[in-house]
C-alpha cells in the first residue's frame, strides 16, 4: 500500500506541473522553454514538500512508537523489582522455616537425652528393687529420678529437707473444718483462737514491727517442670513467730484499711527478692498480688506507682496480679489506674478464677498475660456446658491473643497427665514445690520452723483457698510429713 501510494503521489505531481506548464504555454503565451522550466520548478517544488511533509509524519509516528516502548520497559522494570521482592521474601522464609525446625530439632533431641537418662536411671532402680526382692543386696537407698520436680535454681529458699521436722504433736481435739469459727458464748467470729479484734491488733503490730513475710512458690513449665516463675505469698508472724496464713487476715486488713500498707510491703519485697534472683537468671519472673481496694485508692495507688515507676526497669519480670473478680468490677478510676501501670510496661496476670467464661481479647487489651486456672475446675468435665469454650481449647485461644495459660493447685501427677492433653504450658502446687521461706540473708527472715509453717497453702495477699482435705485447723505433723517429688516417686518405686 506504501508504494502505490507514492506512486500515485508522484503521478499527480507530474500531472500538476505538466498542466501547470501547459497552461502558462497556452494561456499566457510563454515560449515551450519556460513553460517546460515552470513546470520543471513546480515540480521540484512538490517533491520537496511531499519530502519534508512525510518526514514529519514518520517522526511523529516513530515518537509514539519511542514513548510506547519506554511506559512498556518501564512496567517491565516494575515487575522485575516485584519479583525480585518476592523472591527475597520466600528466601527469607525458608531460611527462617529452617531455623525453627533446626531449633525444635534441637529441643526434641534435648528432651530425648533427657528422656533416655530417665530410662536408664528408671531400670538401674527397678533393677536394684529385684535384687532387693530377691534378697541378693542390703536395702539401698532409692536413688532420685532425675528431673521429676522442678529445679531449684536459686539460693533464696530454703530447703523443703533442711528444715527441722517439728516433733509430732498429739491429735487435737475434733473441731469444724473452716478456719473461722463462731462460739455459742461468745458471736465474735474466732481465727486461730483470735477474734477479729485481736487479729486486728495482731495485724498492726505485724505491719509496725515489719512482721510481714514472704514465701515463694514456683510456677514450672510443663512437661519439663524447669522454674520459670515464683509467686509471692504472704505470710503474717505474730508475737509467738506463729504463722497467720493471707486468706485468715486479707478480709479484715481491707475492712480495716490496712491492706494498703500490706501491698506497699510486700511490693518492696517482691523487688528485692527479682533483683536477687536476675543475679543468677534474666528469665525468672515474680508473680505479686495486688488487693483491689489498693488499685482503687488514689493515695495508696500514687505511692504504689511512685515505686513501680522507680523501678521500671524491672516491668518485663514483676507480674501484678488481680482476682478475676476485681476485673469484672473495675470502675473508671480502677481502669485508668490499670492502664498507667501498662502504659509502664507491667504485666497482669488472672487467678480466683472460679469459672471459664473469659474474654481474651479485653483482658489482651488490658494488659493481661497470665491466667491462673485451678487444675480442677480445668478437668471438670460440667465446665464443658456452662462455659462458650471446652476447657481443652482454652490454651489455644488465649495463645492467640497473647495470654498464657497457668493451672494452679496440682496435686497428683495424673492431673500433670490430663493437663498436657490440654496444651497447658505451666503449672503450680503442692505436687511441685510448696511455698518456702526466704533465707535470713534475703528480704525478709522468718524465724525457727513453727507449728503453723507447715501448713502454707497457695495463694498470697487474697491467693488460692487451700484444696479439699487441707485446712487452717490441721495439725503441723502431718503436712511435715508430707513427701512430694522424688522422694514420692521414690517410696511408690
Amino acid at each position: 500500500m506504501i508504494r502505490i501510494s507514492t506512486i500515485f503521489i508522484a503521478i499527480c505531481m507530474v500531472l500538476v506541473a505538466a498542466s501547470l506548464g501547459l497552461v502558462l504555454y497556452a494561456v499566457a503565451g510563454i515560449s515551450g522553454t519556460e513553460s517546460a522550466i515552470v513546470a520543471l520548478t513546480a515540480l521540484t517544488f512538490l517533491i520537496l514538500y511531499n519530502a519534508v511533509s512525510m518526514r514529519l509524519r514518520d517522526r511523529s509516528d516513530v515518537g509514539g512508537q519511542i514513548a510506547d516502548l519506554s511506559r512498556g520497559t518501564a512496567d517491565l522494570a516494575r515487575q522485575v523489582a516485584e519479583f525480585g521482592r518476592r523472591l527475597a521474601a520466600i528466601e527469607g522464609r525458608i531460611a527462617s522455616s529452617n531455623s525453627t525446625n533446626s531449633d525444635r530439632i534441637q529441643s526434641v533431641v534435648g528432651e530425648i537425652n533427657e528422656l533416655g537418662g530417665l530410662v536408664r536411671q528408671l531400670a538401674t532402680t527397678v533393677s536394684t528393687h529385684e535384687d532387693l526382692l530377691a534378697g541378693n543386696a542390703p536395702a539401698p537407698v532409692p536413688a532420685p529420678i532425675a528431673r521429676l520436680e522442678p529445679e531449684a535454681p536459686i539460693d533464696l529458699i530454703a530447703p523443703f529437707e533442711e528444715r527441722p521436722a517439728p516433733p509430732p504433736l498429739p491429735a487435737p481435739p475434733s473441731r469444724p473444718a473452716p478456719a473461722i469459727q463462731t462460739q455459742a458464748a461468745n458471736p465474735v467470729p474466732v481465727v486461730n483462737g483470735r477474734n477479729q479484734t485481736q487479729l486486728l491488733a495482731t495485724l498492726r503490730n505485724a505491719i509496725d514491727e515489719n512482721r510481714i513475710d514472704i514465701f515463694l512458690q514456683p510456677m514450672v513449665t510443663l512437661p519439663q517442670r524447669k522454674v520459670r516463675f515464683y509467686e509471692a505469698v504472704t505470710r503474717l508472724r505474730d508475737e509467738r513467730d506463729q504463722l497467720i496464713a493471707a486468706e485468715e487476715f486479707i478480709s479484715i486488713a481491707e475492712a480495716s484499711g490496712l491492706i494498703g500498707r500490706i501491698d506497699n510491703m510486700v511490693m518492696l519485697r517482691c523487688v528485692q527478692v527479682l533483683r536477687r534472683l536476675m543475679v543468677r537468671n534474666k528469665d525468672v519472673g515474680v508473680f505479686c498480688n495486688v488487693a483491689a481496694s489498693t488499685l482503687g485508692n488514689s493515695t495508696t495507688f500514687a505511692q504504689c506507682l511512685d515505686f513501680l515507676e522507680a523501678n521500671r526497669a524491672l516491668a518485663p519480670s514483676l507480674v501484678l496480679e488481680f482476682k478475676q473478680s476485681t476485673f469484672r468490677s473495675l470502675g473508671p478510676a480502677e481502669t485508668e489506674n490499670l492502664a498507667a501501670l501498662a502504659q509502664r510496661g507491667f504485666r497482669f496476670s488472672i487467678d480466683h478464677v472460679t469459672d471459664l467464661r473469659i474474654e481474651p481479647r479485653e483482658l489482651a487489651d488490658r494488659g493481661v498475660r497470665f491466667i491462673k486456672v485451678p487444675a480442677t475446675l480445668l478437668l471438670d468435665p460440667r465446665q464443658a456446658s456452662a462455659s462458650d469454650i471446652h476447657p481443652s481449647d482454652l490454651s489455644d485461644l488465649l495463645g492467640r491473643f497473647g495470654i498464657d495459660l497457668i493451672a494452679e493447685r496440682i496435686e497428683g501427677e495424673r492431673a500433670v497427665v490430663d493437663l498436657l492433653d490440654y496444651d497447658v504450658r505451666f503449672g503450680q502446687g503442692f505436687l511441685f514445690a510448696p511455698p518456702r521461706p526466704l533465707r535470713p540473708e534475703g528480704a525478709s527472715a522468718t524465724g525457727g520452723a513453727s507449728p503453723n509453717q507447715a501448713q502454707d497453702i497457695q495463694g498470697s495477699n487474697g491467693s488460692a483457698p487451700p484444696s479439699q482435705g487441707a485446712t487452717s485447723g490441721a495439725t503441723s505433723a502431718a503436712p511435715a510429713q508430707r513427701i512430694t517429688g522424688n522422694a514420692a516417686l521414690a517410696r511408690r518405686i
